[in-house]
């Protein structure tokens, strides 16, 4: 799914929220996946000049889950430690972002290199 207009950020937001009920996420898991796949695909939109995300559906013994994968060629981050650290902000924003996302997924791991691009893969598991 493409990233590269505010519509496309409405777009990802409804599918995010159709994956999170095909996979039976309790109201709470819906929204906290929801609102991470928002913060990431924001980001990539505004600070990696647009990108695309894929869901991917996951099983693991009787357990269900999905991967949320981000990817952007834009400048990268420079400086990851301080993007993850609550209260960093590039902008305007409250600084909760990356930080933020990080705290709603189970799994959560950014790869950035600078002038390379930022990839962001976020899992979250259903509860039981």
């Amino acid at each position: 799914m493409q990233l590269r207009t505010e519509e496309d950020l409405l777009t990802v937001r409804h599918a995010v929220r159709a994956a999170t009920l095909k996979v039976g996420f309790g109201i709470v898991d819906q929204t906290r996946v929801v609102t991470t796949a928002s913060e990431l695909a924001r980001n990539a939109y505004i600070h990696g000049g647009g990108g695309a995300l894929s869901i991917e559906y996951l099983r693991r013994g009787g357990g269900r889950g999905l991967r949320l994968t981000i990817r952007d060629e834009g400048p990268g981050i420079p400086d990851l430690e301080a993007a993850l650290t609550d209260g960093f902000t590039t902008g305007a924003g409250l600084g909760h972002g990356l930080g933020g996302a990080r705290r709603l997924m189970d799994d959560f791991d950014v790869h950035s290199a600078p002038g390379r691009g930022t990839t962001v893969v976020a899992t979250r598991w259903a509860r039981q």
